[in-house]
C-alpha cells in the first residue's frame, strides 16, 4: 500500500508563553492533500496557538515542523515557503486586513513574493473573482460588512496559491446568511483539492464540514479520527467540554428507538417459537438483541437535514 504525500507535519511540538503555561505540549499532526479537518476544543485548548505554530508565526519551543518533508527552522526562505502554501484565516479579519482598497488588500501576498506583475494581476483577478468581490475592489475593506470582510480575508490567502488553508473560527460573529456563504465556499475550495483545516466551537458545523476530527484539551490533542468515531465516544465529549452534534443525536436516537422495537419484535417471535415446539429450540435472537448490533452506529448517518429526511424516511418505511 503506497503511503500517502504528507503535506504538513508537525512533530511532538511543545510551546509556551511568557508566562510558561504550556499552550502546547508534544502535539503531533499530520494533514494530506484534499483533507476536510475541523479541530475541536474548548477556549484556552490550544487551538490557536497550534495555527500559528503550523504557519510559523510561532516557533515552537521543542519538536519539529515539516512541510512536504522538508524541516522549517524559521530561516527566511523557509519562512517563505511555508507561509506561501500554508495561509491563516484569522478569526478577526481586522487582524489582517491592512490596505487601503480590497484590490490593494488581496494584491500585498503575491506581490511580496516578487513575482511578475502580469502573474499578480491575474492572482488577483482570480481570487476576487472566486470570492465574489467585483463590486468592492475599489471599496476601502474597513468599511465593509463582518461577512465581506471575511471574503476579503479568504481572498488575501486564495491569493498566494496555498496547499492548506487555516480558518480560525471562521463562522464566528457571523449571520446564518454568511455562515451559510461561508460554508459554500468552503465546499468549493474543497472541490478544487485544497487542503482546509477548521477551528470551531460549532459541532453542528464541524459535523456537516470535516470527514476528520481532532479535539484539543489542555495543549495536546486527545482524540484524531473520523467524526463518527469521535462523537460516539461519550467519555472523550465529556472532557474535552463539547456536546455531541444534534443531528447525530437526532440520528443516534432514532436508530437505537428502532434497534429496541426491532430486539422486542424478535423476543417475541423466540417466545412463541419456543412454546409452540417441543424439540430443538431455533435460535431467532433475545429482547434486545437487535439494539445491540446498531449500538454500533452506521457509517452513512446523515450531514444535513436533507440527508436526515432520507435517513428517516428509509428507516419508517
Amino acid at each position: 500500500m503506497v503511503e500517502r504525500e504528507c503535506l504538513l507535519e508537525l512533530e511532538n511540538v511543545s510551546y509556551a508563553y511568557q508566562e510558561g503555561r504550556k499552550a502546547l505540549e508534544e502535539v503531533s499532526a499530520r494533514f494530506y492533500p484534499g483533507e476536510r479537518v475541523a479541530v475541536l476544543g474548548n477556549n484556552g485548548a490550544g487551538k490557536s496557538t497550534f495555527f500559528l505554530c503550523c504557519n510559523g508565526v510561532l516557533r515552537p519551543e521543542a519538536g519539529r515542523l515539516l512541510f512536504e518533508g522538508r524541516e522549517i527552522r524559521h530561516k527566511r526562505q523557509e519562512l517563505i515557503l511555508l507561509r506561501k502554501n500554508v495561509g491563516i484565516v484569522f478569526q478577526e479579519p481586522d487582524q489582517q486586513i491592512i490596505a487601503a482598497t480590497v484590490e490593494s488588500e488581496v494584491s500585498f501576498g503575491p506581490m511580496n513574493l516578487k513575482l511578475p506583475k502580469e502573474e499578480v494581476l491575474a492572482r488577483v483577478e482570480g481570487a476576487i473573482k472566486a470570492m465574489d468581490l467585483e463590486e468592492y475592489r475599489r471599496r476601502p475593506p474597513h468599511y465593509l460588512s463582518g461577512g465581506e470582510k471575511k471574503r476579503v480575508s479568504i481572498a488575501d490567502i486564495l491569493a498566494m496559491e496555498p496547499k492548506i488553508i487555516l480558518f480560525d473560527e471562521p463562522t464566528a460573529s457571523l449571520d446564518p446568511q454568511n455562515s451559510a456563504l461561508l460554508e459554500k465556499t468552503l465546499d468549493e475550495l474543497s472541490a478544487r483539492g485544497m487542503t482546509l483545516v477548521v477551528s470551531t466551537h460549532d459541532v453542528d458545523f464541524a459535523w456537516r464540514f470535516a470527514r476528520r476530527l481532532l479535539v484539543f484539551h489542555q495543549g495536546k490533542i486527545i482524540a484524531d479520527g473520523l467524526p463518527e468515531e469521535i462523537f460516539a465516544d461519550d467519555e472523550l465529549i465529556c472532557r474535552a467540554g463539547l456536546k455531541k452534534p444534534l443531528l447525530y443525536q437526532a440520528a443516534a436516537e432514532l436508530l437505537s428507538r428502532t434497534g429496541k422495537e426491532a430486539g422486542e419484535k424478535a423476543g417475541k417471535a423466540g417466545e412463541e417459537d419456543r412454546s409452540g415446539k417441543t424439540g430443538e429450540t431455533r435460535k431467532t435472537g433475545g429482547p434486545g438483541s437487535a439494539g445491540r448490533s446498531a449500538g454500533k452506529l452506521p457509517p452513512d448517518l446523515p450531514k444535513t437535514p436533507e440527508e436526515f429526511r432520507h435517513f428517516l424516511e428509509k428507516r419508517i418505511r
